[in-house]
């Protein structure tokens, strides 16, 4: 059983990156934990041969000043930002879940999140790869992206446009 928690805790976002190799997270849950942290959430990945990811950790108010200066003696082998986040927003409305396949090409990210952003619509996640296309040798470009709609928002015209857009970018736009 953990330890009960007494008094305020503060919650940290870190941004990390290395280059990749074994126990960087092993090390990072280690210096979260010996100072009494709780790893919270997180979205690691090794990224052509860089380690990058960014986690949330929860910890006690008298001890992230210690936290933080042994997240600073890290540096070498991950370099680690630190950020206040802000107050979270409570989700309302439904997500809109996408993914856009196509060959890949410089701007299909820029282009969807535009779509997006004209409907003044925010981009709750984004999960992106590049793989061989199976049959023609070539390179595709997948995103899957997550967008919040206020309650009342009419779905259909943002999926209109993004609907176009896929035409006119020739790439394949799955809802989920």
């Amino acid at each position: 059983m953990p330890p009960a928690r007494l008094g305020a805790m503060t919650r940290l976002v870190l941004t990390v990156v290395g280059d990749d190799r074994v126990g960087l997270v092993r090390t990072l849950a280690d210096t979260v934990a010996a100072h009494g942290g709780n790893w919270e959430r997180s979205e690691l990945a090794e990224l052509a041969g860089a380690f990058a990811g960014i986690v949330l950790v929860e910890i006690p108010d008298d001890r992230e000043a210690g936290l933080v200066a042994a997240l600073e003696r890290l540096d070498g082998l991950l370099r680690i930002t630190t950020h206040q986040p802000l107050a979270p927003v409570a989700a309302t409305g439904q997500a809109l879940r996408f993914t856009v396949l196509g060959n890949d090409r410089p701007g299909i990210v820029r282009e969807v999140s535009d779509a997006v952003g004209v409907h003044a619509l925010s981009i709750d996640a984004l999960t992106s790869r590049t793989l061989e296309a199976p049959m023609s040798g070539g390179t595709l470009f997948e995103a899957t992206m997550v967008v919040r709609l206020p309650v009342g928002f009419d779905a259909d015209e943002v999926i209109a446009d993004l609907e176009r857009l896929a035409a006119e970018i020739q790439v394949d736009l799955t809802l989920a």
